[in-house]
């Protein structure tokens, strides 16, 4: 039974205060060198192999229309494709099952902890907090496990059982890698046979330096080492929205570019859980309302189960010790997020300019944001009344009133969409366009 203990927000607050005094710990400005990504990855292994032919595999789905690359597009870092609007995704048989979240990028996943509800903080100083996990509500352990999910479900690849998966791929023609790779008795055991596909796609995904690039103009900034001892300079405004993000806007707090604990680092994301009240996205068909009111909410943390009623035994979600975390969902990492447009799990923004200028004035000026009925603004309409009450209003920029003055001025916005433009992967100093808007 979920009780409303507030133990489980206080740590969150005491993690946002240290990291208001953290970045000084951690050297300011200077950003951290993560020396475990300069070295490429030249050569797949077996295992690895076999995940890169089950990526791109359409015949994997029962439409034999879809595999994992149709939504996450290796040309724009594995997210859905910069040509897709759609805030959701169509599945199933025929294509025509709408999904409930927006597709999530692939990309920085390798450091990921199992889901907990005391999960040890990356910057290994602030308090612990709910965090880690697979998926926009971390239902899934590891890389490997959350693979079910869309193998599985009636709404995106819709295969009927393992055993359906399996077939596929016994009848592919990697069939003989992937016996290579897991034993020449692999196919005798359907379900050992299904788990290897996870583990497949999972080394896939760890191995492909695609996936884990660090080869943004923020990497070759902060880190000489990857530009060949060539130091490649922010611009003026890039600067000035690094700054914003460290200090004006507290992005920092949750898309930590420190070092983590363990290793690695630079990842933008603590992988902890945040709920901001993100206004609910009309375009889903599972949020269309019914007799008035509506019927469906998604609350994150708090699904008791998958959406589909078919599948969701596979990947039982285990609910948090708390009803405060209800409606919070996990922070993504924030690189490649210029070339998105779909934000948050119900994809309700289309540009990156917009989710900085909701978090900056969703609480100064909440008629912008959310719908007013008989002269009142419904704030924080995507959750049921009861669960309002667990939206993060403390955090900065959040905590203002009404009429007040945000945080951030327009300038302090613009500037910070700069920065955050700087975290692309793929550039190239003298040869990737510079924003014109982006240099004084």
């Amino acid at each position: 039974m979920l009780e409303n203990s507030q133990a489980l927000r206080d740590p969150v607050r005491v993690k946002r205060s240290l990291f208001a005094v953290g970045i000084c710990i951690l050297g300011g400005l200077a950003a951290p060198t993560h020396a475990q990504s300069i070295t490429p990855v030249t050569t797949l292994s077996p295992q690895a192999q076999v995940g890169q032919q089950l990526f791109f595999d359409t015949n994997l789905s029962a439409s034999k229309q879809m595999s994992c690359a149709t939504c996450h597009d290796p040309n724009n870092h594995y997210a859905q494709p910069t040509t897709n609007t759609n805030p959701v995704q169509f599945g199933g048989p025929s294509l025509t099952a709408p999904g409930f979240r927006a597709v999530p990028t692939l990309t920085y996943k390798q450091y990921t902890p199992p889901y907990s509800d005391s999960a040890t903080n990356p910057d290994g100083v602030s308090t612990n907090s709910p965090g880690g996990g697979f998926t926009w509500d971390g239902r899934a352990d590891t890389q490997a496990q959350q693979v079910a999910i869309p193998l599985l479900s009636s709404f995106e690849m819709a295969n009927t059982s393992q055993a359906a998966v399996v077939a596929v791929v016994q009848n592919a023609s990697y069939a003989a890698l992937f016996q290579a790779a897991y034993g020449t008795d692999v196919f005798s055991n359907t379900q050992t046979a299904f788990t290897d596909v996870g583990l497949a796609l999972q080394a896939y995904q760890q191995e492909d330096p695609s996936f884990n690039a660090f080869t943004s103009k923020y990497d070759y900034w902060s880190t000489v080492a990857l530009s060949n001892g060539k130091p490649v300079n922010l611009t003026a405004a890039e600067t000035r929205g690094y700054t914003v993000f460290n200090y004006t806007g507290n992005c920092f707090a949750c898309h930590y570019n420190g070092p983590i604990t363990g290793g690695g680092g630079a990842l933008f994301t603590d992988f902890t859980y945040e709920n901001p009240g993100t206004p609910r996205n009309s375009k889903i068909p599972a949020n269309a309302t019914k007799i008035l009111l509506p019927t469906y909410y998604d609350l994150g943390l708090c699904t008791a189960v998958n959406p589909d009623p078919i599948n969701a035994y596979l990947i039982p979600h285990v609910l948090p010790g708390s009803a405060s975390l209800c409606g919070s969902f996990k922070t993504p990492t924030l690189r490649n997020t210029a070339t998105r447009n779909v934000f948050f799990h119900n994809g309700v923004f289309t540009s990156l300019a917009q989710v900085i200028d909701f978090y900056n004035t969703r609480d100064t000026n909440p008629g912008k944001w959310y719908p007013t009925v008989n002269g009142v603004v419904q704030k924080y309409n995507d959750l049921p009344t009861a669960m309002k009450i667990y939206v993060d209003t403390t955090d900065v920029p959040f905590g203002l009133s009404p009429g007040a003055t945000p945080f951030m001025t327009a300038q302090n916005e613009a500037d910070l969409l700069c920065f955050l433009e700087t975290l692309t992967d793929g550039y190239v100093a003298g040869v990737t366009p510079q924003d014109p808007n982006c240099v004084n």
